[in-house]
């Protein structure tokens, strides 16, 4: 399908990566992988044909068409979310609009009898055959069900884009993405601005995707659930593995042992050669051999250990004053955007030095409350500081707070103060902006880099609170490690917005969950969270059904809850069967339809024909009807 030869791209006058070969193949799902700035989103431009590459060659079928989901979208003002989405459909929209213009012309023309106008119902026979063909019956269906798979509702449809932030936007250019059914899917942080429902429906689709994809991606879950293949780009090198992104690191560790013990044998032999050689060479009649001696080491094919790319950040969040013993008090908070409830009479204590985890589905809350700890957003209720608080705030949507004019150099020495000022190129270094990374702009930056920055202003002040929405987003997995260790050793008090179990394990000691406008607090660590909750990961635990009001004064168990959701489930797909059913009937009644008009009386002359006729619009009422009731109880467990 496509083949990369002998790829290598500069920067410089440096080799990002050199020489690199590989094949995609029709059902390859591969996880690109490496630390930031490794070159991983630079490579997938140069699949998408949006970048130069110095050497090499990209070869692929003629007709293999590549989807790309960048990090940076523009859309066209104006548009809903629907119509932009249609816009994945760029030959079925164009085959719609020559469908109106013949069917405009039969309609003012009268001479039927005509060449032009039998020329006409050729053609119009032909692009309703292009249209059937190319899904034209069928793409609004499913335009409308994979927007609802990525978290839209059906009152978003007609909203036009840019009442949405940049994440729900990045979720409509996804929809496009899917919809256009590329034999090539590149997907760029793909589940950055998912929640757990709609990575679990992301999943799902991508299991089923009959082309080759690449995803680059930090969460590691995601990568095992859909990859067979990992490619790493480590040191300008790559290594490729048939294997989904957690067996490989073991294989790529069993390789580097091997390695290792095959290079010391050698080490050994070339030592005892080198010996000999120098014992022959003091000897006249030894002078032969040790000439022989030197031939044959040079012909030796040296082993090379594949390196290990260790290079991540250095990262230590210093402790200013030492606060009051309450460091946040929350009473009776509440949290609306226009007519959505958000948070209801949310009250809670944060004590000095607790390490506090957020955690439940996206939009019930928790990044809400952060904005509103941080005085970022209106609220109503009372929520006070303590004694001597001072809050570094980490925000979600990092790129609003930097100014993409400006350089990294020039972002540090702003954000400094005289103290710390002559310490901005250190701190930069330890957050691996060496070099002429430093003089790079804000706006070329790449996700993780942009991250790594905003990370690194918030050393420029000591906090003893430190608010963290979702900062494991964009970082690489080595990175996000080290992040975790340092916030574990934090003395500080600490509030995370995540749902990245891994991340969390070991670093809170109380969970609070939101949901349905509440929040409930669990006295443990994200895995006694899980344990009372009787559940094996926080993606069962965020995809869990909401429960109503009602639910919960009676508490409703696990088990009605299970049954539920598969009530929604099995009505879900009797409303798509019912839909698909509706779509069929609707084209068949439009050809007889079209018959009527250009044959009308060979038409009604078959036998049984209005019979027919009337039974599939009975049959189309009826449909509609079921289509209606269907729709209002799907609507009840929303």
């Amino acid at each position: 399908m496509l083949n990369i030869h002998n790829l290598t791209v500069s920067f410089q006058g440096d080799d990002l990566f050199s020489g690199i070969t590989f094949q995609l193949r029709s059902g390859d799902r591969i996880g690109l992988v490496g630390k930031n700035g490794a070159g991983k989103s630079t490579l997938l431009k140069i699949i998408a044909g949006e970048q130069e590459y110095d050497k090499g060659q990209i070869a692929s079928d003629k007709e293999t068409s590549i989807g790309f989901l960048k990090q940076d979208i523009d859309f066209e003002k104006g548009r809903t979310v629907l119509e932009e989405a249609y816009e994945a459909f760029i030959l079925i929209k164009k085959l719609e609009n020559q469908l109106e213009e013949i069917n405009a012309q039969l309609a003012e023309r009268t001479d039927y009898e005509s060449d032009s106008y039998h020329q006409l119902i050729v053609d119009l026979n032909e692009v309703q055959h292009q249209y059937e063909i190319h899904g034209g019956y069928n793409y609004q269906g499913d335009t409308e069900r994979v927007l609802q798979g990525l978290g839209f509702q059906r009152e978003d449809f007609n909203m036009p884009t840019e009442t949405f932030s940049g994440g729900w936007r990045m979720r409509i250019e996804l929809a496009k993405l899917l919809l256009q059914n590329n034999d090539v899917l590149l997907l760029d942080e793909p589940t950055n601005h998912l929640d757990i429902e709609s990575i679990l429906w992301l999943e799902d689709f991508l299991k089923n995707y009959m082309g080759a994809i690449v995803i680059v991606s930090h969460d590691r879950m995601f990568l095992d659930n859909i990859t067979n293949r990992t490619i790493e780009i480590s040191l300008g090198k790559i290594y490729d593995y048939n294997k989904p992104y957690t067996q490989y690191l073991v294989l790529r560790q069993e390789l580097r042992e091997q390695q290792l013990a095959t290079q010391k044998n050698q080490q050994k032999q070339i030592e005892h050669t080198e010996k000999l050689i120098e014992k022959f060479r003091a000897k006249a009649t030894k002078a032969t051999m040790a000439q022989s001696l030197i031939k044959k080491l040079d012909k030796i094919d040296r082993i090379e250990v594949d390196e290990d790319d260790n290079s991540v950040m250095s990262l230590h969040f210093p402790v200013s004053v030492n606060p009051g013993k309450v460091v946040i008090e929350i009473d009776k908070v509440s949290k609306s955007y226009d007519d959505k409830k958000v948070l209801t009479e949310v009250s809670l204590l944060v004590e000095r030095n607790s390490k506090i985890a957020f955690v439940g589905q996206n939009g019930q809350g928790k990044s809400t409350l952060a904005k509103c700890i941080v005085d970022e957003i209106e609220y109503q209720g009372h929520l006070k500081l303590g004694h001597n608080v001072e809050i570094g705030y980490f925000a979600q949507n990092q790129t609003d707070y930097l100014d993409g004019t400006k350089t990294v150099l020039d972002t540090m020495i702003d954000a400094a103060n005289e103290k710390n000022r002559t310490k901005v190129r250190d701190i930069l270094g330890a957050f691996l902006f060496r070099g002429d990374d430093v003089d790079k702009y804000v706006r070329v930056l790449s996700g993780g880099e942009r991250n790594r920055l905003a990370l690194a202003k918030l050393l420029l002040q000591p906090f003893n609170v430190l608010v963290m929405d979702e900062p494991t987003n964009h970082l690489d997995i080595k990175s996000k490690n080290v992040l975790k260790e340092a916030l574990k050793k934090y003395e500080g008090t600490l509030l995370v917005v995540s749902h990245d179990r891994d991340f969390l394990q070991g670093l809170s000691s109380k969970v609070y969950e939101f949901k349905d406008n509440y929040i409930k607090e669990y006295l443990g660590d994200i895995d006694y969270y899980l344990e009372q909750r009787n559940i094996q990961n926080m993606r069962e635990a965020e995809k869990r059904t909401k429960i109503t009001s009602e639910e919960k004064s009676t508490n409703t168990s696990s088990k009605e809850q299970y049954k539920n959701q598969k009530k929604i489930k099995s009505l879900q797909n009797k409303l798509s069967k019912t839909e698909a059913s509706i779509a069929q009937l609707e084209k068949e009644i439009k050809e007889i339809d079209f018959e009527l008009s250009i044959n009308y009386e060979e038409t009604i002359a078959k036998p049984s024909f209005f019979d027919g006729y009337q039974k599939k619009k009975k049959e189309l009422e009826i449909l509609m009807l079921d289509w209606e009731k269907l729709t209002e109880e799907v609507e009840k467990y929303n």
